[in-house]
């Protein structure tokens, strides 16, 4: 879908406030409540903006350690990949889950309490998951950066 500056501002607006009201967005854009209300229907229609959100901090709510999980499946037979995504969205702990290229096969985010509770997620959940034949385990030291989106540049365009 082609953007033009209206509907990469709307996004860009979205994007640092997503509740923000229809009448807010319009004047941030520089249109009419109801032109406005029509583009971001189309946004939402054509499956740019999937939704929206509350974001949390896990760490906030006691999950203070991210993990980074790679793993390696026994192949990667239609049946092998749906069986291990299916198991996979059933873990309450992980947080995001790609499909990759190179050594490993999956790159799964994990959120814990502490090393306790990691260890408790590797056990119950992740050495359960389907069809896994390694796992490598990394513990983030600091988030520096979290982002949900990529940035919107007018210019591009």
């Amino acid at each position: 879908m082609a953007l033009d500056k209206i509907d990469i501002a709307i996004l860009d607006a979205l994007q640092k406030d997503g509740r923000m009201s229809n009448a807010t967005l319009a004047e941030k854009v520089g249109l009419s409540q109801s032109a406005c209300s029509r583009r971001l229907d189309n946004l939402e229609k054509t499956g740019v903006i999937k939704g929206y959100h509350a974001r949390l901090s896990n760490a906030v709510l006691g999950h203070q350690m991210t993990v980074i999980v790679h793993i390696s499946l026994s192949g990667q037979f239609e049946k092998t990949l749906s069986d291990f995504e299916a198991a996979v969205k059933r873990c309450p702990n992980i947080l995001s889950c790609h499909l990759m290229s190179g050594e490993y096969d999956y790159i799964v985010r994990v959120a814990a309490r502490d090393l306790q509770d990691y260890e408790r997620i590797h056990k119950e959940w992740l050495t359960a998951l389907p069809h896994v034949t390694k796992i490598n385990s990394s513990f983030a030291l600091r988030e520096v950066i979290d982002r949900t989106a990529i940035g919107m540049k007018p210019e591009l365009a």
